[in-house]
């Protein structure tokens, strides 16, 4: 009788280092470029940019997203950049948001009259070159070029950003997580993408507090990769965390911080509950698109509709991960970082997870964007595993009618549902009404006029506001903070 091998702790010590390790594979050796090619290759990844943006500025229906100054980008970066000049490290939200408010500082030099345009602008051509950079942090694990522009499509087409992160500033962090994630595995063999994935992680680190979910997978990367070449990107981590710790600390110790408990107590009663509830609801039913989700929801229920798409998404990454286990480590971390996103930050924010939602209005849909992003990554790379397979197989040359002949048909069909199944979700979620759309009423050119006729009726040469709204007030109350109109060009 033959006895059961035996898994020994050696073996799965080795079995545990070599899965980590499989995280932070090494994209393959770009093959040397001439001078007109590497020229040919920069146009064309500055005009993948620019139509990137273009598309993102064309989703937002109604008022043009330029047409307007959204949410916080107004009455808390532009104000105060108009009152303390350079003024950059303010908490705000209980955190710093230093991209925020450089980009506001920026935005003071041009005319009053452009800054709707600016904001809208910078926001989509970040997001957009945040796709960019992704296009080339998943080199490692994903090998096959249409692929990995299906995933840097992806982040221009996210489904959930008409409802409230596209073509803005205050949000353009969404964005920045989506390529901090990449970054973090990324292991990129030149000086420049080294500088990219230190740039990329510095900034997200020092515009959002939420980023410190990353330290898990930085921390393994500092244990598995030992060169100092190999960590660009946790020194740009920790510097940004630096950046940040101050104003976490300062928030903290004020009130003014989710850590302390400041905001609408709504939700705060089952924080743990509310989150799964919201992960259930607005994670896993809306991974199939915004509008299919609810027209699925209409015929069958919330509840019912978010099990029928649990289901599915189990099936799928269930097949992947028994067929392709190469791609276990990228999965398991993709789900799992997703899902730890989602539920710190509606812990933190537990309000939102109490709020009605309706077709067109989501509060946090900003938390759903990084895990069905990571979602839909682990999809595509577990299909560009399937297609390394089928490339495998080719190279053995099969004789006809041999069962490894026919085997290719199995990544074909894994590639054309996956794109199908996304350019249907993306071509519906393209543009709908959502938080973002602004009403005509709300046209940036209004507010200007405003801005023009309380400088043309101020005796002292100073407009006041009131915030969040951003009224203008003539009176002459303390209350309201005041803007020297020599500092704003009307």
């Amino acid at each position: 009788m033959t006895r059961a091998p035996v898994m020994t702790r050696e073996a799965t010590a080795e079995g545990t280092h070599g899965a980590l390790h499989a995280l932070f594979p090494l994209p393959p050796e770009a093959a040397p470029r001439t001078w007109t090619r590497r020229g040919i290759a920069a146009v064309a990844q500055i005009a993948a940019v620019g139509l990137g943006a273009w598309v993102l500025l064309l989703r937002v229906p109604g008022l043009p997203s330029w047409g307007a100054v959204y949410a916080e980008d107004y009455w808390e970066f532009l104000v105060g950049a108009y009152q303390h000049p350079w003024r950059l490290f303010v908490p705000f939200g209980g955190y710093e948001q230093l991209l925020q408010r450089v980009v506001a500082q920026l935005v003071t030099y041009l005319p009053l009259a452009d800054a709707g345009f600016a904001f809208a602008a910078v926001g989509a051509l970040i997001a957009a070159a945040c796709a960019l950079f992704i296009f080339h942090a998943s080199s490692g694990h994903i090998r096959s070029v249409p692929l990995r522009i299906l995933l840097a499509a992806g982040v221009v087409l996210l489904s959930s950003a008409p409802m409230e992160i596209a073509d803005s500033t205050v949000a353009v962090s969404f964005y920045l997580l989506l390529a901090m994630f990449w970054a973090a595995l990324w292991r990129p063999r030149t000086r420049a993408g080294m500088v990219a994935a230190a740039v990329v992680a510095f900034v997200t680190a020092a515009s959002t507090s939420i980023v410190i979910v990353f330290a898990p997978l930085l921390a393994i990367r500092v244990l598995k990769l030992r060169r100092l070449r190999e960590h660009a990107v946790t020194a740009g981590w920790l510097a940004g965390c630096l950046v940040q710790l101050p104003a976490v600390i300062i928030a903290y110790s004020q009130g003014l911080s989710r850590l302390a408990g400041f905001g609408p107590s709504a939700g705060s009663d089952n924080r743990v509950g509310g989150s799964l509830t919201f992960y259930a609801h607005d994670v896993i039913l809306r991974a199939i698109g915004w509008n299919l989700s609810w027209r699925l929801e209409s015929l069958t229920g919330r509840d019912w509709a978010t099990a029928i798409v649990g289901v599915a998404l189990a099936a799928v990454f269930g097949v992947i991960m028994a067929t392709q286990p190469a791609t276990r480590p990228f999965v398991v971390t993709a789900l799992l970082t997703g899902f730890v996103f989602c539920v710190v930050s509606t812990i933190l924010t537990p309000w939102v997870t109490v709020w009605p939602v309706t077709i067109t209005r989501e509060s946090a849909a900003r938390y759903s964007a990084l895990p069905i992003f990571c979602m839909e990554a682990a999809v595509i790379v577990g299909v560009d595993y399937a297609l390394r397979k089928r490339r495998g197989v080719h190279a053995r040359r099969p004789e006809p009618g041999h069962w490894y002949a026919r085997a290719g048909l199995r990544p074909a069909l894994a590639v054309t549902a996956l794109v199908v199944i996304l350019a249907t979700s993306w071509a519906v979620d393209f543009r709908y009404v959502g938080i973002r759309t602004i009403p005509y009423t709300g046209r940036w050119s209004l507010v200007v006029d405003q801005f023009r006729k309380a400088c043309q009726n101020s005796p002292s040469g100073v407009m006041k506001i009131h915030s969040p709204t951003g009224g203008i007030f003539f009176q002459d109350t303390s209350e309201y903070e005041t803007i020297p109109c020599s500092r704003v060009r009307l």
